[in-house]
């Protein structure tokens, strides 16, 4: 596959807090991306910088082979869809997407107003007297209808309840299967995003710490529920991200497929055995060591398969 993006050793620091920590990565075309990773932990700074918003402190940046800032081939064929987009006071939903349609070259009005009729978007009123999710859904549109080669979604559809999120999903799952493109989706939403994403990058302190295909992450990880001893007898010497006891009772996350003879021993003990979603794999790789739970503040519910 083509590369549209290549980010070499991106390092971005504020002061005294460092936000990208020698960052590398490649995203290729025609493809889906969820950006994954806690608040904070460097996913606007990333797209920020990609799309030429910010400037980063060291590393080097190509979209399209080229360095993105102040230049207009490369910048008219991004579209960034941010949390909180900022527009002049007196602009309704209809003054934005007219200035979006005189921007990207690609831009299909009918399907813009398709999405405009779908999401019940008033185009008349003031964007500050629209609700949260009315002003999410005027960037959802831009982002879907700019059909630009490279589209960021940076947390889109906050204010949006589950039917309208799963419009949007529909909306963009469907398009994008009649129009490929490079689609760059982050959210906090993982269990909601995980069958729409192709590849994962995950970034955590500023690092990225996860960057494959969506089918190479599923089932590197399982998780075993039962007596703590047994437990403890198969994980010994094994990559454990996450570990909850609570009297003989544990529940492990543990890095790594099984082999038959782990399958035997798991029957034999009377273990149970499930599989880890991708929010969860993701959650406990990016989860603080000092934040595991111990017998003492772990409710036994959480420990059930």
């Amino acid at each position: 596959m083509t590369s549209v993006i290549e980010v070499r050793h991106l390092t971005k620091t504020y002061k005294t807090t460092t936000a990208l920590d020698d960052v590398s990565l490649s995203i290729e075309a025609d493809s889906i991306y969820g950006l994954l990773g806690r608040n904070g932990a460097g996913k606007t700074t990333l797209m920020s910088i990609l799309t030429a918003q910010n400037f980063a402190t060291s590393g080097e940046v190509e979209v399209f082979g080229e360095h993105p800032y102040e230049n207009a081939r490369v910048l008219n064929r991004m579209c960034f869809v941010r949390e909180s987009q900022k527009y002049p006071d007196d602009s309704t939903a209809r003054h934005a997407l007219a200035g979006a349609r005189l921007f990207f070259p690609r831009w299909d009005q009918a399907f813009a107003e398709e999405l405009v009729a779908d999401f019940r978007l008033p185009l008349k009123t003031p964007i500050k007297k629209l609700s949260r999710g009315q002003q999410s859904a005027i960037g959802v549109i831009i982002g879907l209808a700019s059909r630009a080669e490279i589209t960021f979604f940076d947390e889109p559809y906050l204010g949006f309840d589950a039917v309208a999120r799963q419009l949007f999903y529909d909306h963009l799952i469907a398009d994008y299967a009649e129009c490929p493109r490079t689609i760059l989706l982050s959210s906090h939403l993982i269990d909601e995003v995980a069958d729409l994403i192709e590849n994962v990058i995950v970034i955590d302190h500023g690092r990225i710490i996860m960057d494959e295909p969506t089918d190479a992450v599923r089932g590197r990880a399982v998780n075993i529920v039962g007596d703590a001893d047994s437990i403890q007898r198969l994980v010994a010497g094994r990559e454990v991200i996450h570990r909850e006891t609570l009297g003989r009772v544990a529940s492990v996350t543990m890095l790594g497929r099984l082999s038959e003879v782990d399958r035997h021993y798991i029957a034999e003990a009377n273990l149970d055995l499930t599989p880890v979603s991708l929010q969860q794999l993701v959650v406990r790789s990016t989860r603080d060591e000092t934040a595991e739970h111990t017998d003492s503040d772990t409710d036994v519910r959480s420990l059930q398969p």
